[in-house]
């Protein structure tokens, strides 16, 4: 039953990924069909992103209620159906209400999954976690590449996403007994206690570690959303060809949280933030290259994503560690809604910096991100002397 269970999460956490990026991939076809600027993907992802921002914020609350089991089936079955929606949707308005219950769907999951994980489970369990998120946002892109290349629509990659979506939610609830027989691990509050918004912010040292999240989430967010329009639009990639590239991000981070699962536990979170950061800045300056050649863009999304690889799940689990148990599932829900609310806005705004100067300045703008956080959280696990 315990592997069972730990394949369940897995599993939920796949559907996590599938979602997070269709739309960076299907935006270079979707945007001249519903005639609106370029920079409208970040109005949309920050609808998206606004819900699970809620969802993460109330967290606690809903799971206490309703429990971890009806979390995880619920919120499956919400964004599988809001894709479907996507798909028939036949103007920007439909896109941005549906976006809405899109990103609710995400928020008390996660903010459940990744504590208990945090709490019961060593490193490599967290980094091979958010591995199994890579899978999912890996598949969505080349989903949507395929289906562009036979029908020539994006509306089919979001209908073979929400099928695939939907199995998953099925899946999920035709084993809901292995859930109830495991559910009181979930649903134990022993250790937590709600803290609410204010209680959070009084503890020493999570103002730091919630602005880092929020640094490293907004140029992650950002990659996702805009490298195949950056291939398309600066590096003159075909839609169809940039649209299959914009997964090899999602390629680095997944292959980076399988290999640094090995090695979690010996190296410790703080030294894994410290290797990401340094490979990260590595792949941006090979992505900023004034060269024509689209080959170095390739390889250095390909190494930005295996530098961000260890970075979440690192600091993720380090919470315990450096704000008790007792505290854990307060500050890593405040951690989701942070991440999110990141993922809510950054992304738009250089969607306005893409549209009023260039989009070649994305660059700049990850690395811009990358130096506060990792000033953020140097001062978090220097307060708590953690390695």
């Amino acid at each position: 039953m315990y592997i069972l269970l730990l394949s369940l999460i897995y599993l939920a956490f796949i559907s996590l990924g599938l979602p997070d990026s269709l739309l960076g991939s299907a935006w270079p076809s979707m945007q001249p069909e519903f005639d609106v600027p370029i920079s409208y993907a970040g109005i949309l992802n920050m609808l998206i992103a606004g819900g699970t921002v809620i969802s993460a914020l109330l967290s606690e609350k809903i799971i206490k209620k309703i429990g971890t089991k009806n979390v995880v089936i619920i919120s499956v079955f919400i964004t599988a159906f809001c894709l479907l929606g996507f798909s028939c949707a036949n103007s920007f308005v439909w896109l941005c209400i549906l976006g809405i219950p899109y990103g609710l769907g995400a928020g008390s999951i996660d903010a459940a999954l990744n504590n208990y994980v945090a709490l019961h489970y060593k490193a490599k369990h967290m980094s091979w976690l958010h591995c199994f998120w890579g899978i999912g946002t890996i598949i969505s892109p080349y989903i949507m590449s395929i289906s562009l290349t036979l029908t020539d629509r994006w509306q089919a990659g979001y209908r073979a996403v929400f099928f695939i979506q939907f199995v998953i939610g099925l899946v999920l609830l035709f084993t809901s007994s292995a859930w109830k027989i495991h559910e009181e691990k979930f649903d134990d509050n022993n250790e937590s206690k709600a803290l609410g918004i204010k209680g959070v912010l009084a503890i020493r040292g999570a103002k730091n570690v919630l602005f880092g999240f929020f640094c490293y989430s907004a140029f992650e967010a950002t990659c996702m959303l805009w490298i195949s329009s950056y291939l398309a639009k600066y590096r003159h990639v075909e839609p169809k060809t940039a649209a299959a590239l914009g997964s090899l991000f999602f390629i680095g981070i997944t292959s980076g949280r399988f290999v640094a699962g090995f090695f979690s536990d010996r190296l410790g979170d703080r030294t894994l933030i410290r290797i990401g950061s340094a490979v990260i800045f590595a792949g941006t300056v090979l992505v900023s290259l004034p060269v024509s050649a689209a080959e170095y863009s390739f390889a250095g999304f390909v190494i930005i994503g295996v530098g961000c690889a260890p970075v979440y799940p690192s600091i993720i689990h380090s919470t315990p560690d450096n704000f008790g148990a007792e505290n854990s599932q307060g500050v890593i829900g405040m951690q989701m809604a942070c991440a999110y609310t990141a993922t809510t806005f950054m992304p738009m705004v250089f969607g306005l910096i893409a549209n009023h100067i260039s989009i070649a300045l994305l660059p700049v703008y990850i690395l811009f991100f990358l130096v506060i956080m990792l000033i953020m959280l140097e001062k978090t696990f220097g307060m708590n002397n953690n390695r």
